[in-house]
């Protein structure tokens, strides 16, 4: 069985509701997974869009979340550091931790919910961007999963 993301509150290609969004409570939606690939250490997550006007933006950069782990809660805090080790990266919005969609007025973005198994713990620090998160996973990412959410304002 391939690994599989999937998350409580936002069934795969609906719309996210408005809680964890900009207009909203602005907090991380609650991720689970399951069927890593043997040999997985760690896993990373990227959220971006690539609808947004100017590229893709990034919404949620986190790695070194430990291979014991099969969910992130609802609201992770926008530490540096998180509890069980991981490490957050630097969003599009110049902050550490998630920001949640928050798209011009028009049609509905997609927010696409990435997750890396990889093959090791990766030894960078806190605050990485989306680019050399990537970067640094090359070679290291086992498999991968994916799901998006739709969220657009009239």
């Amino acid at each position: 069985m391939a690994l599989a993301l999937r998350s409580s509150a936002i069934e795969s290609g609906s719309r996210i509701s408005q809680t964890y969004t900009c207009d909203g409570r602005d907090v991380s939606p609650p991720l689970r997974w399951d069927n890593a690939p043997a040999g997985t250490m760690s896993f990373a997550l990227i959220c971006d869009d690539p609808d947004a006007p100017m590229g893709t933006w990034v919404h949620w950069v986190i790695y070194n979340i430990p291979a014991a782990a099969d969910r992130l809660p609802e609201a992770v805090p926008s530490a540096e550091k998180l509890d069980n080790g991981a490490l957050q990266g630097s969003n599009d919005f110049g902050r550490i931790g998630y920001g949640g969609p928050c798209p011009p007025r028009g049609k509905p973005h997609r927010y696409f919910f990435r997750l890396y198994a990889l093959d090791g713990q990766l030894s960078v620090k806190a605050g990485l961007t989306k680019k050399a998160l990537l970067r640094e996973m090359q070679g290291h990412i086992l498999e991968s999963a994916e799901f998006y959410g739709l969220y657009g304002r009239g």
